[in-house]
């Protein structure tokens, strides 16, 4: 069987110790998690988990499984990327004092539609979002002039099926609700 990629889409009560509870499962299964993403969720309470990792279609579905079935997890999807719509964030430094041709790079951020979010005396920085291809593309385009610092967030994604979740974590929030 051939490994593909996976995103997980987790919602969860936001309580202490749940990211390490789910990466143990991972590490369990020799299974590495190319990207982790937490925030808040549409319903109020409820936390979203986006997870990218590789492996076969077995695996990720025995991996959800036992993902869902952890206590504080109200739910857990398993998509495909063909499934997702999803981007990520990059930031790059760069260093203004070699910048001898701002030109170019004046060029590279328009062509890659990108934006500088800082221009400082010494240095800028640099935002593009876009699919993990297009920040690395960037990447590749910038390194020449001397990156001083890069980092890209994880994966943000959401299904591109109609898909009520609002409502099913409401049924859940009201199911759980003390009275």
């Amino acid at each position: 069987m051939e490994k593909q990629r996976f995103t997980l889409s987790i919602f969860t009560e936001n309580v202490v110790g749940l990211t390490n509870r789910i990466s143990i499962i991972f590490s369990r299964r020799k299974l590495n998690i190319e990207s982790l993403t937490t925030s808040a969720s549409e319903v109020e309470h409820i936390h979203r988990f986006t997870i990218v990792f590789n492996a076969t279609e077995s695996a990720a579905q025995k991996l959800s499984l036992q993902i869902e079935k952890q206590i504080d997890v109200v739910r857990c999807f398993l998509y495909e990327d063909k499934e997702m719509i999803y981007q990520e964030v990059a930031l790059y430094k760069v260093a203004v004092d070699n910048l001898t041709d701002s030109d170019a790079v004046e060029d590279i951020v328009r062509k890659s539609h990108a934006r500088i979010l800082a221009a400082k005396a010494d240095f800028m920085v640099i935002e593009k979002t876009g699919h993990e291809e297009d920040t690395q593309a960037l990447y590749e385009a910038l390194k020449p002039f001397g990156l001083l610092q890069f980092g890209r967030s994880g994966r943000i994604a959401l299904s591109k099926e109609r898909q009520e979740i609002s409502t099913l974590l409401a049924e859940f929030e009201q199911e759980n609700a003390i009275v």
